[in-house]
């Protein structure tokens, strides 16, 4: 019988599929979730309280002559993360940089590409991140899954802070901090800057998160 899962802070559809058996894909486009997916559009962007189906798990069997040695690969492992940092609006380009996920170091002795941004694999289910500039002294810490989908005041808040606009708290409350945020978000973008959240600042916003 499928379960209705529902979701927590962190989770995204990567992880829920992971913790269950499952590619990503198979429990975004089962038909049970239809109207979720619609609904957010970002399997990566949930909001905690969601219900999320997971289908029933049906075991694989594969027949094979024995007294071999046989490596399988699970697909869909792992996923990926893309991150740009920059400076003063500027991208952090070709900086030596170190990726620790769950306390652990996974990757040193890189360097971020022209445009700041790192790529790298991770387990779907990771949650802390840290990126480490300066030979550690300087820490970046990411959240997975706790971006909040566009249409939350929040998620606003949360894609202004991380792209270097706003400091203040993620609580989905307006404030004056926010007003002016969005105010200095609006004139960098040729909007009309009053610091109000409309639908085009709105999507402004999106635009310059994913882009």
């Amino acid at each position: 019988m499928p379960l209705r899962y529902q979701v927590k802070p962190g989770d995204c559809i990567s992880s829920i599929a992971f913790d269950h058996g499952f590619f990503p894909d198979t429990v975004w486009n089962y038909p049970d979730n239809a109207e979720l997916k619609k609904l957010r559009g970002d399997p990566n962007v949930l909001l905690p309280g969601d219900i999320v189906v997971v289908p029933d798990l049906r075991p694989k069997v594969v027949s094979e002559p024995t007294n071999e040695v046989y490596k399988f690969r699970r697909k869909g492992v792992p996923e990926k993360l893309r991150v740009q940092f920059k400076l003063n609006h500027r991208p952090r380009a070709n900086e030596p940089y170190s990726l620790e996920v769950e306390g652990k170091i996974i990757q040193t002795g890189k360097t971020t590409d022209s445009e700041g941004r790192i790529e790298c694999g991770i387990p779907p289910n990771a949650r802390n991140i840290r990126v480490l500039f300066n030979d550690g002294k300087e820490a970046h810490q990411l959240n997975a899954g706790s971006l909040n989908p566009i249409e939350e005041m929040s998620g606003v808040q949360g894609r202004l802070k991380n792209l270097g606009y706003y400091e203040g708290p993620v609580d989905g409350k307006t404030s004056s901090a926010l007003e002016e945020s969005l105010r200095t978000f609006q004139k960098e973008k040729n909007l009309e800057g009053n610091g109000a959240l409309n639908e085009a600042t709105r999507a402004a916003i999106k635009q310059a998160y994913s882009g």
